[in-house]
């Protein structure tokens, strides 16, 4: 490419050059943008390198673009950034980084454009295209980086053993890119990873986790799941899945290993649907067989109760992660609970009570719900699978025919606790739940009509029963 500043068109490259010229610096593009025009991917990443002072040229910029536009300036590191058309504009001075063992926070110098090249993390990210002075347009590739993108190659500008030391997330970053992009890891690359494992300790659990919901939300998330098992690094900070792992056989009877079946359902999840949670959901849906695996000599393998553990596990693992510990918890606490529900309506009579409570629990995560069951169906058997995924259809258009008829989703019965405790002179007291759960129940087995007219009757006679008079 003669000149690369055709390929990332946006102003704030042109003004960043005449500012740097100005100036008398040099200025560069760097990282994912440049990256991503040999990907044939639009780039929203605007990262911009300064030999000389990053904060005094950002400073300049913003100035030139509206005087009272705000710059946030980090003077420890040289960075300054603000916002811009919606994208964050970020610039830096050329610097080089020296670490302790102890630590990731790094002993920051004023370096040279190669010296900022050094210190990132992969060659892919390493190009640079400068945009002021006689060689503006040029694209600097010191580390042949355009080559790696071609060859689907991820690997590190330096020695692996420093970059992933220096800075372990990098690790994490590896398999994110190599998940994301479909790319392989060197064996170099790889084997350094395997050396350098435990360091991933003293990154905080946050931003482990911000890697892994991106390697998660990746068009196969297999690929970098298999990768992080692989390395150890998935043993680092969910060793449960790894349990997962292996079959057991007694007398010749084995069951299917529920790892590479999770990472079926995970894909399958992940080309229909984007939902980081509903991925989640599917990663830990059997999470719990390790737990509730038994032998039964006469049907073989069970795994008794492990939707109900499953969600309980999901709840220790989010903590510990610390993932969010509201709706999003409950949601995938929910799916895991009910995702063999729609199965056990295939097998046995599919009622209308059944549809009906299946409704009322799942609520408006009942689409959420039958996808994560069709994911779920993953036998070698395509015949097996025809037959599931029909009878999955019968349970939708069942769930449609209920909805319509008799609107449970997201319902409440009509009569609540507050009009039972007006009529009957009651405080909350078991005898308010008693009659609540009898009025609910009624109207989910069909035994009475979903309204006022008939909730309000049977209210009377379950007060009755429990010898309350009306006041």
């Amino acid at each position: 490419m003669d000149n690369c500043l055709d390929k990332i068109q946006h102003p704030i490259y042109a003004l960043t050059g005449i500012i740097a010229d100005e100036l008398g610096v040099e200025a560069y593009a760097v990282g994912g943008v440049v990256r991503d025009v040999f990907l044939n991917r639009n780039s929203k990443d605007i990262d911009i390198v300064v030999v000389g002072s990053g904060i005094e040229v950002a400073k300049a910029v913003a100035e030139a673009i509206s005087p009272s536009l705000k710059v946030n300036v980090y003077k420890t590191f040289g960075t300054a950034s603000f916002p811009y058309q919606d994208i964050v504009v970020e610039f830096v001075g050329a610097r080089k980084e020296s670490y302790q063992a102890d630590s990731r926070n790094p002993i920051v110098e004023d370096g040279t454009l190669q010296d900022d090249l050094n210190r990132r993390d992969f060659t892919i990210n390493t190009l640079a295209i400068a945009l002021n002075g006689t060689h503006k347009g040029k694209l600097i590739d010191v580390f042949h980086g355009v080559e790696d993108i071609k060859n689907k190659m991820i690997r590190t500008p330096l020695d692996p053993d420093i970059t992933f030391s220096d800075d372990p997330l990098r690790m994490m970053r590896a398999v994110r890119f190599a998940s994301q992009l479909n790319f392989t890891i060197t064996p170099e690359t790889l084997q350094s990873i395997k050396r350098n494992v435990n360091r991933l300790e003293i990154i905080t659990i946050e931003r482990v986790v911000e890697e892994f919901n991106k390697i998660l939300l990746s068009s196969k998330p297999s690929i970098g799941i298999n990768l992080l098992a692989e390395t150890g690094l998935l043993k680092q900070f969910l060793p449960q899945v790894l349990s997962l792992k292996g079959i057991d056989y007694i007398e010749g009877k084995g069951h299917k290993d529920n790892y590479f079946h999770t990472l079926e359902v995970v894909d399958k999840i992940a080309l229909v649907n984007n939902n980081l949670w509903l991925v989640w959901s599917a990663l830990l849906h059997d999470i719990a067989k390790p737990a509730t695996k038994r032998f039964d000599k006469q049907i073989g393998w069970t795994f008794y109760g492990h939707e109900v553990v499953g969600a309980r596990m999901a709840e220790t693992i989010f903590k510990r992660l610390k993932l969010p510990a509201n709706e999003k918890l409950r949601y995938v606490k929910k799916l895991i609970n009910l995702h063999l529900r729609p199965i056990a309506l295939v097998e046995d009579h599919i009622t209308d009570s059944a549809i009906r409570r299946l409704l009322f629990d799942a609520g408006d995560d009942i689409d959420d719900l039958m996808l994560l069951c069709d994911a779920d169906i993953t036998s070698k058997n395509p015949e097996k699978v025809r037959m599931f995924l029909r009878n999955f259809e019968k349970v939708r258009e069942k769930l449609k025919e209920i909805e319509e008829k008799d609107k449970i989703r997201n319902w409440q019965p009509p009569v609540d606790g507050a009009l039972i405790m007006e009529t009957f002179g009651l405080t909350p007291s078991k005898p308010v739940g008693i009659i609540k759960t009898a009025i609910r129940e009624a109207i989910l087995d069909g035994k009475i009509e979903n309204n006022y007219k008939a909730a309000y009757q049977l209210m009377l006679q379950e007060g009755e029963k429990l010898g309350l008079k009306q006041k």
